[in-house]
């Protein structure tokens, strides 16, 4: 299997596209001036204690107060509160965290009330988003992740993941970090660390060291609360720390800015792998060109096919998400009504699984599978979907079949599903229903290039339309563009962008800045 990373820089937003054998997996975005998502950390204040839940509400800067419970504030709460509150209150000198007291770990059955108070400062970390109504979730227990290591200030324990099981190699993960780590520190090795020289690991250790030490002088200088004190690397770095193994072909990216972090990224982990980040110059957009755009607008939204007809129809609800599996008019299996069930049931749990990973669907999932009478095919089936779902890097429980023909499955949610809406509203009627003549859209285009180059003085842009707009601007051997070029210069550009519907039309600038030319008539 191979895997290719596509990376898509707009001006509002990064989206991130993760392809396995030109299959779209998983799919991120994020504003690109979000400012909560998980591992950033804050220095913030109390604003509401619940000794009901144990538990307190955080002001982070969000509109919703964030949740921290009594049990997230972490064994080394004493320890890491104690050396927040002398650090704000010596602004001049930082003392470093090996002369820091360590303090007997926080009671198991403690209560909030008597361990903070109102108006308290307090550095928490977002372990989860804000989620529909919810504000984000916290943890005092702040960690700093890496790609082989994850570092826990006043821990001073060394664990190795549970993933390694070679005994000989866990030994030497765990002696190798116990003689390069720092007093008052704890590190978890990961999975991917095994094998890796101590050089490797080091380097990483003084990255992640680096970074608690900007923290902490940033809790020092904070003047206001809130405070944004560390933030998570780039959407398209961060992805790409979890992800990044050796089957990576290619890492496409369309901005050079983020095209130059993540070659630093990869020449830092692994430099001989840095020849597959490629920057992408293309005029088509990044997406259209890898056939990212056309699987976006067949995987999402209610109705899901996968094959021979049969499809998959996904419900969202605010406690769970249901899933209908349909056999549709696919021709039927000439062994049986069992034999037809069973091939339309795995075919729809190799769809599922992907669809969990790339929806991002968290909490439970409950699929109503078509019923099989045979225990030996729900067996298979749930193989099946056990398997498929060894990819998935999210927490997951599989349950078998129940007696009803329901799986049960939980995955762990960290950020809101992702939920794209795959209907396109008309961009000449605004859903009115009646719209201009069709004929007359080329006329429309013209006088809005006419106004561009001869009222606004532009001279160099590019017109985003639909594939089919485009390949009748550009048929014949004078065609409209030529037209358009000899009338008002060579600058102008025709891109197909498939994203787009029928009689949509964007302008963008040189820069690659959208010029807004949209306006909605009432039509009569």
């Amino acid at each position: 299997m191979t895997s290719e990373l596509v990376v898509d820089v707009q001006p509002k937003e990064v989206s991130i596209a993760l392809l396995e054998d030109k299959s779209l997996v998983e799919l991120q975005s994020e504003g690109r001036n979000a400012s909560f998502s998980v591992g950033n950390m804050y220095l913030g204040r109390v604003k509401k204690l619940m000794p009901g839940l144990n538990a307190c509400f955080i002001d982070v800067g969000y509109e919703k107060d964030a949740f921290l419970h009594y049990l997230d504030l972490g064994p080394q709460f004493n320890s890491l509160n104690k050396y927040v509150k002398q650090t704000v209150s010596d602004r001049k000198k930082l003392n470093p965290i090996s002369k820091a007291t360590i303090l007997p770990d926080l009671e198991k059955d403690g209560a909030i009330a008597n361990t903070l108070k109102v108006g308290q400062e307090i550095v928490v970390q977002i372990v989860k988003e804000p989620i529909s109504t919810k504000g984000p979730r916290l943890t005092s227990e702040i960690s700093f992740a890496g790609r082989y290591l994850v570092l826990i200030p006043f821990n001073d324990k060394v664990s190795v993941s549970q993933k390694i099981k070679s005994g000989e190699e866990r030994a030497r993960l765990k002696q190798l970090l116990m003689s390069i780590k720092p007093k008052n520190f704890g590190v978890i090795v990961r999975t991917v660390a095994e094998g890796k020289r101590v050089a490797e690991l080091d380097g990483e250790l003084k990255i992640l060291l680096k970074h608690w030490e900007e923290a902490i002088t940033k809790v020092q200088k904070s003047t206001k609360l809130p405070t944004l004190i560390y933030e998570e690397t780039s959407r398209a770095v961060g992805l790409l720390r979890d992800l990044f193994n050796p089957s990576f072909e290619n890492i496409y990216v369309n901005n050079e800015e983020v095209y130059n972090e993540i070659k630093d990224y990869v020449g830092l982990i692994a430099p001989d792998r840095i020849g597959i980040v490629k920057l992408y110059k293309g005029q088509l957009p990044i997406y259209d060109n890898f056939g990212i755009t056309k699987q976006i607008k067949s995987s999402f939204g209610k109705t899901v096919s996968y094959k021979s007809g049969a499809y998959l129809i996904i419900e969202h609800t605010e406690a769970l998400h249901v899933v209908d599996v349909n056999s549709g008019n696919r021709t039927k299996n000439a062994n049986g009504q069992e034999a037809n069930a069973l091939e339309v049931n795995l075919g729809a749990a190799d769809e599922l699984a992907r669809q969990l990973r790339l929806r991002d669907m968290g909490g439970i999932i409950v699929v109503d599978f078509i019923d099989m009478n045979e225990a030996e095919n729900r067996q298979k089936l749930y193989e099946r979907m056990c398997t498929n779902m060894q990819k998935d890097r999210a927490r997951h429980n599989i349950l078998p079949l129940s007696k009803f023909g329901l799986m049960q499955i939980t995955r762990q949610r960290v950020r809101p599903a992702m939920d794209i809406n795959t209907s396109e509203i008309c961009p000449t009627c605004f859903g009115k229903g009646k719209i201009k003549s069709s004929i007359l859209f080329t006329d429309t285009l013209e006088s809005k290039i006419d106004y561009l180059v001869n009222k606004l003085k532009i001279k160099n842009f590019s017109l985003h339309v639909h594939p089919y707009i485009a390949a009748f601007i550009n048929k014949g051997l004078f065609s409209l563009k030529w037209k358009w070029r000899f009338k008002y210069g060579f600058g102008i550009k025709i891109i197909p962008s498939q994203k787009l519907a029928f009689l949509q039309y964007v302008f963008y600038d040189a820069q690659g800045e959208e010029i807004d030319m949209k306006e909605e008539i009432e039509i009569k």
